[in-house]
This record gives structure tokens, sequence and C-alpha cells, in this order.
């Protein structure tokens, strides 16, 4: 079943009543998100190698971040052909906004140490769905993690970085996807963390996430995103669509 969002009147220069169908994806189907484009270039490549989501990064201690004017071109080229979700780290609501009114995102992925909180305050104000990042390196990791999918629309599972990292993501380092085994969650999850075209489908068949995310597993240096090893990545994840995946 399609999903349709309806933008409600608020501070967003918005129409009022703007109702936007979503791409149409098949029940039980594994998402793929190509995280961090920041060209035209390779956000086509993604989008014709059939991308599900495509994600674009808003933290300037990263790579991969974008201008607002940036972000607002790379927009228009995607015209519904996959899902915008906008990468933020404990971004306040003036940084979001400025986002919204650029991209106009289907999804906000909160990528840093929100509360459970303020994700419901962000839902509500922005009339977003929402996607959490988990930072996970040990079963301890997990404790919080009923509190937050009981508000985020989907949880995606991240690497904790070192302590001396200057980013929460994005560094091409797997955890123990062992950790997701059996894991009962309500809502759709997806495993990040140092995937790409050759270790994707292990990660699907230990977690049976039901969907992937990279991002520097399909670049050629930080922040530079290779047609080719999007393009290798993507098909090695169609290829696990008979596994059983949630």
């Amino acid at each position: 079943m399609g999903v349709i969002f309806v933008r409600k009147p608020g501070n967003h220069r918005f129409p009022v009543a703007y109702l936007r169908p979503l791409p149409l994806f098949e029940p039980m189907s594994l998402t793929v998100k190509i995280c961090g484009l920041s060209t035209p270039e390779t956000l086509e490549v993604a989008l014709d190698a059939g991308a599900d989501m495509v994600g674009f990064v808003f933290f300037p201690s990263s790579p991969r971040h974008l201008s607002l004017e940036t972000a607002r071109g790379l927009g228009r080229q995607v015209k519904r052909r996959a899902l915008k979700v906008a990468l933020t780290v404990d971004a306040d609501d003036a940084t979001l906004d400025n986002i919204m009114d650029a991209l106009s995102p289907d999804i906000l992925q909160l990528h840093g140490k929100e509360s459970i909180a303020r994700l419901r305050n962000i839902k509500q104000k922005f009339n977003r769905p929402v996607m959490k990042a988990m930072p996970v390196e040990t079963k301890a990791d997990l404790a919080a993690l009923p509190g937050y999918a009981a508000v985020a629309d989907r949880i995606l599972f991240d690497a904790r970085p070192p302590k001396e990292a200057t980013r929460p993501g994005g560094l091409g380092t797997p955890f123990d996807w062992h950790l997701l085994e059996h894991l009962d969650l309500n809502v759709p999850f997806m495993v990040s963390g140092g995937l790409h075209a050759e270790n994707v489908v292990e990660a699907i068949g230990v977690t049976h996430a039901g969907g992937v995310d990279v991002s520097s597993g399909v670049e050629s240096a930080p922040g530079v995103k290779d047609p080719e090893l999007i393009r290798a990545f993507i098909r090695a994840a169609r290829a696990t669509q008979e596994l059983s995946v949630r």
C-alpha cells in the first residue's frame, strides 16, 4: 500500500493543503538506502539503480555535508523516484526548519543523542516520519531501544563510533550483527555501518533487517561516491530478496 503525507499549516512556507503520494513498495521487500549523496551525477546513478531511499547529510563535520542550496537542487532531481531522507545530528528547530524548506524531506533521520521526548517533539512539529539511529557496540546498547521504538517510525542500527570520532556515522565500521539476532520490534529497522557489496548479504542474513543503509561503502574517498560501487551494492542487496526479511 502506498503512503500519503499531508503537509499541515504551520511556520513553514508550504501550501496549507498539499498532498503528495510517495513511491509504492511491495510488502516485505528490502529497503535500500544510499546515504551521503552530494552530486547530481551520483544521485542519478542511485535512482537509476533502484535505491528506495536517498540520504542527504546536514552536519558540518561530515565530508558529505550539504549546503541548503545544493540540497534544494538535489531534492528537485529526485522527482518522487525515491524517498528523500534528511540526516541531522542534534539539530535545533531552526536548522530543521531550513532543511524542510530546502529539501522537503520525506523522512527525518536523527543521528545524534536526541532524547525520546525530542523525537516526539520533532514528529509533532515537522509532521514527518522519524528514523532514529541507534549506536551499537554491545548488547547493553539495546537497553534504550524499547523507548525509542515506541516513538520512532523506523530504527537504524549503526556501529558506535570511537570516542575520538568527530561524527556519529559514515565511518565504515561494522558492528557485531549477531547482537540483533532474534530482535523483536514493532517498527521496521535497518542496518548500517561498514556495509559494502561484499558483506551486505551476510548482514541481512544474520539480522533479518528490513533495510540496509550505506555511505562510505560506496565511496572511493570520504564523501566521494563511486557510481560502480553504488550499482554493485544495490545489485548485491537485491540478490537477497528471496530471504525472509521483516
